[in-house]
């Protein structure tokens, strides 16, 4: 039975800022179903402190309980020209600011009912979002996100951020047409045992200049600057996908080399593996010299190699599950849990098992070590943590996962996407921060808020801009130049190379450039040699038109375009 507990608490948040509370818990204990207005001090008490900026919230418990939510919702004045940026679930969700009149980006009701419906659950096309555990709103003016977020007035800055996803994740609701900002942690799964003191929530809100803001956030998070840098390179997923060939790699690899530009990586993506999962067993007829010969190949040309990896998932096909489905992880009833939608449906392995555990360390120490790659971009991570195991929350399990990878892999080099962002600062050296792009622009109804699109990409380049040289290095997505297996005009494809080199530190493309003319040459090395540009401002200044201001060499530039179609002024 759940225990409802409502209570009042005034604070002081800072010196000078007084603050007001309002707490609500679900819990679960015994068998009481008492609605109260008072926290049951024989059963449990919350306590909210701050020091140094840092607000925190611990339970302290006489008895055992199993929280399911615990809120705390803040009274804050929004004005009508607000801008609020709250950070999507994972690498592809979208995030971008937006007004307080405006609405999040719209998912289709009948798709959006489908999936979450008995029929649809079997698809897992709710499962790569935050889709199961949270509700979307529908109306004007409420915005979520997990982990931080902001609203920003002008030039002030105002940010509300986690200090850990430890306990669980954090899930800020900027409420602009009720005054509200609701600060929720994702408990569930965890119970608390009797007579014990857990710090449940602790954030900071911090106010400033915007890029101040974020230095001062990551600061109080210890986080360090990533050792990365700037880098550029090619990848082979969005020309080939999964039909890529050794022969395509020899040749495309041979062309890079003839072009003379000099770039960092050199990177193999989906396609080289006999199914998902099975990553140590190579596809024989696309690869016949094997992984090893490819990454000698690359590195005879002075370039890193790196290597696609999904390290938690796993297909029905796959050997890897045909002979450990207990591995995997598994539902109320026992059995596997599909983890999302992508080669049919796939399953993810569950990080506490032993026997995973030693086998993910068994891939990754042969691909890093026996075959040599020095960087490996690691996909679909958020599987890891689609379900509460274990005793421990989504939050907990996902930042364990991270952990484990970074163990895994050492010195060595990681790209992460598809992650929650939180969990993989500092623990990886480039992520994704946007996602996948087509080879089109055009605008998008979305099935899921992680939806493949280009305007999607580019929105989260600009608004997640914050995060680059911070948390890690920001990787924008791909550019494209070529012509063939195209749908975008040669004036989109430049733009999209210019955010990217803007707003980016990973720039990949994934063209044969043999095919390349002068002008797409021209334009290749331009990005692949530029600077990092000072961004002065980025904002949409209209429905549907962003504006960029930059500095680049002591200039200072502006571009203008609309993102749903990709035209400039």
């Amino acid at each position: 039975m759940l225990l409802y507990i409502i209570a009042y608490y005034q604070h002081y948040f800072q010196e000078g800022d007084f603050m007001k509370y309002k707490i609500e818990m679900i819990y679960r204990h015994g068998t009481d179903t008492a609605v109260l207005k008072e926290l049951r001090d024989d059963i449990c008490s919350v306590k909210i402190g701050a020091q140094g900026g840092v607000v925190k919230a611990e339970l302290e418990t006489k008895k055992e309980i199993t929280v399911k939510k615990f809120r705390l919702t803040v009274p804050y004045e929004y004005s009508s020209n607000s801008r609020i940026f709250a950070n999507g679930f994972q690498s592809w969700t979208d995030s971008r600011e937006y007004m307080p009149h405006e609405k999040m980006s719209e998912l289709n009701p009948l798709v959006e009912l489908f999936i979450n419906s008995p029929l649809g659950a079997p698809t897992g096309l709710n499962r790569s979002g935050d889709g199961t555990f949270h509700k979307y709103p529908r109306k004007k003016g409420i915005f979520y996100g997990f982990s931080y977020g902001y609203v920003r007035n002008g030039d002030r800055t105002e940010l509300f951020g986690s200090m850990s996803e430890r306990t669980g994740y954090t899930i800020l609701t900027f409420d602009a047409a009720n005054g509200l900002i609701h600060i929720d942690k994702d408990l569930e799964g965890k119970t608390f045992s009797a007579d014990s003191v857990s710090e449940i929530m602790s954030f900071v809100r911090i106010a400033g200049d915007y890029n101040a803001v974020f230095d001062k956030y990551f600061d109080l998070l210890n986080i360090a600057p990533p050792k990365a840098k700037r880098a550029c390179g090619y990848t082979t997923w969005y020309n080939y996908y999964g039909n890529v060939t050794e022969k395509v790699v020899d040749r495309d690899l041979e062309a890079m080399a003839e072009c003379k530009i000099n770039i960092d990586f050199f990177q193999i993506d989906d396609g080289y593996q006999n199914a998902i999962g099975d990553w140590l067993i190579t596809d024989k007829v696309k690869f016949p010299s094997g992984m090893k010969a490819v990454a000698d190949a690359i590195h005879s040309q002075g370039i890193k190699a790196g290597l696609w990896l999904a390290p938690f998932a796993g297909v029905k096909k796959s050997e890897l599950f045909k002979k450990h489905p207990d591995w995997f992880i598994k539902d109320k009833n026992g059995k596997p849990y599909i983890t999302g939608p992508n080669w049919g449906t796939f399953y993810a392995l569950d990080i506490y098992n032993h026997d995973a555990r030693e086998y993910i360390k068994h891939v990754f120490d042969t691909v890093l070590n026996e075959w040599g790659y020095d960087l490996v971009k690691l996909d679909f991570l958020y599987a890891a943590a689609v379900l509460p195991l274990h005793g421990k929350t989504r939050g907990e399990i996902m930042c364990d996962a991270m952990d484990l990878l970074r163990e895994c892999c050492g010195d060595k080099l990681i790209l992460g996407c598809g992650v929650p962002l939180m969990p993989a600062f500092g623990k990886v050296d480039y992520c994704r921060i946007g996602a996948d792009v087509k080879n089109h622009w055009a605008p998008v109804k979305f099935t899921t808020r992680e939806d493949v699109s280009t305007p999607h990409g580019v929105n989260n380049s600009i608004f997640r801009r914050h995060l680059d040289g911070r948390a890690f290095m920001n990787d924008p997505d791909v550019f494209f130049l070529r012509n063939n297996n195209m749908k975008m005009s040669f004036e989109k494809r430049t733009l999209l190379a210019k955010i990217n080199s803007l707003f980016g530190s990973l720039l990949f493309v994934s063209d044969n450039v043999g095919d390349y003319d002068e002008e797409q040459m021209r334009v290749l090395k331009d990005v692949f040699t530029s600077q990092k540009a000072e961004i002065l401002s980025a904002e949409y200044t209209g429905k549907k038109r962003i504006t960029v201001k930059y500095r680049l060499d002591s200039e200072e530039n502006t571009i203008s375009f609309n993102p749903d179609n990709g035209c400039m002024d």
